[in-house]
């Protein structure tokens, strides 16, 4: 149970003027939680916000109550605020009109001290002795009210997190990696909310499969159409029909409602509702006059299994850097994306600076977004993979693979 037991919900302007006058007048950082209703509702809205400071308290705002929380963000201004997973919570509680001025954020702390798991209950576990709860974590947090067990959940949430940030913070400074930490921190908070992607519906799950270009504009209009019902109805769109819906009709593209109800994925009660609504997507799709192509023009490298037939030099310098990157992660015990995003890397291999100097690598890494302690440790290193890469042996570049992020001891 949480030390002074479960805080009803805030739900009124008068309750929230008397939360933000509590919490202006605490003491000490203020641990932040958010719980969303993800795959329930439409979006990533928050559906409670959690909020723990020494002398004010645990309070529990639901944000749906209210227009914004600009009131709680104004008495937090200067105050350092602990969260996990800080990227999760972030968009949502700026959309409620809340943005730190100082982060702590446990689950990268966790990261960079080098822990081996990094979920909020595995890093209590280890570092304090606690077995945390999480058995509410996907929940319909849309729901009224809230479950008593489900309140006194999130309230035990953030009451932890101070007690974390100490412990962290002692292994952080004692392995000399607090400023790394300190520097990623702030990293989060001047990037502010990723912006809207373009053309969202290109991520549709399968959509890799399509390919013809109408059949690519079904794909097109079939998700536009469920994200415009969706939002109308406050849904998660998944609910409506999957992603493998919308590939079986852009493959298939019936022409009648019977042979839509054939497919997989539209034999749901909101599928069957919606099939006019479907089958107009596909018949706007073939109508269409704007075709969308095939590929996009990008400026990312293309996957690294085909480096040694576009660019043989390329792949010998990505076969040369990684594995050294990957030795120094483990020296630095720092999972080996923490260390160096692998974006970061497959770019800087793709196309290096010349000539190929710790200066010129730092500055383009600096470019990249990588952040001071992240160039200071790599551009050496890189450096000299870059200048003098390891030629290949014969089929040694099919285990060049993507090297996407992955935890901690994972290679780059």
């Amino acid at each position: 149970m949480p030390r002074e037991g479960v805080p009803e919900v805030i739900s009124t302007l008068p309750a929230l003027k008397r939360c933000a006058a509590a919490l202006a007048a605490g003491q000490g950082p203020a641990a932040v939680d958010t719980e969303r209703a993800s795959g329930f509702r439409y979006g990533q809205r928050a559906f409670l916000v959690q909020i723990r400071r020494d002398g004010a308290g645990t309070w529990l705002i639901d944000p749906e109550a209210f227009d914004d929380l600009k009131i709680i963000d104004e008495a937090l201004r200067g105050v350092e605020w602990i969260l996990h997973a800080a990227s999760q919570d972030l968009p949502c509680l700026a959309d409620a009109g809340m943005w730190p001025d100082k982060l702590f954020d446990t689950e990268l702390a966790a990261r960079i001290a080098g822990l081996p798991r990094v979920g909020l209950g595995a890093v209590v576990e280890s570092l304090l002795g606690y077995h945390l709860a999480k058995e509410h974590s996907a929940a319909d947090w849309s729901r009224r009210p809230l479950p008593e067990p489900w309140l006194r959940y999130a309230a035990l949430d953030v009451e932890v997190l101070a007690e974390l940030e100490e412990e962290l913070v002692a292994r952080l400074e004692a392995d000399g990696k607090l400023d790394y930490a300190a520097q990623e921190f702030q990293h989060l908070i001047d990037a502010g909310v990723p912006a809207p992607r373009v053309d969202p519906w290109r991520r549709t799950s399968g959509s890799h499969a399509i390919r013809n270009r109408v059949q690519l504009a079904a794909v097109r209009e079939l998700w536009n159409t469920r994200d415009r019902l969706a939002e109308h109805r406050d849904i998660a769109p998944s609910r409506l029909i999957p992603d493998s819906a919308i590939i079986a009709a852009a493959k298939a593209m019936p022409t009648t409602v019977p042979a839509l109800l054939e497919l997989a994925g539209f034999h749901g009660r909101a599928a069957k509702r919606d099939a006019p609504k479907w089958l107009h997507a596909l018949h706007a799709a073939k109508a269409s006059t704007d075709l969308p192509p095939l590929q996009v023009p990008t400026n990312a490298p293309p996957p690294p299994r085909v480096w040694a037939e576009r660019d043989a030099a390329a792949a010998e310098r990505l076969a040369t850097a990684r594995p050294r990157l990957n030795s120094l992660a483990e020296q630095l015990n720092i999972p080996a994306e923490n260390l160096l995003t692998p974006d970061h890397l497959r770019r800087i291999c793709w196309r290096p600076p010349s000539p190929a100097t710790e200066a010129s690598v730092g500055a383009a890494l600096a470019g990249l977004g990588a952040r001071p302690w992240q160039v200071e440790k790599t551009a050496p290193l890189l450096a000299e993979a870059l200048a003098h890469p390891e030629s290949l042996a014969p089929g040694q570049h099919k285990n060049i693979g993507n090297g996407d992020s992955k935890p901690a001891a994972v290679q780059l």
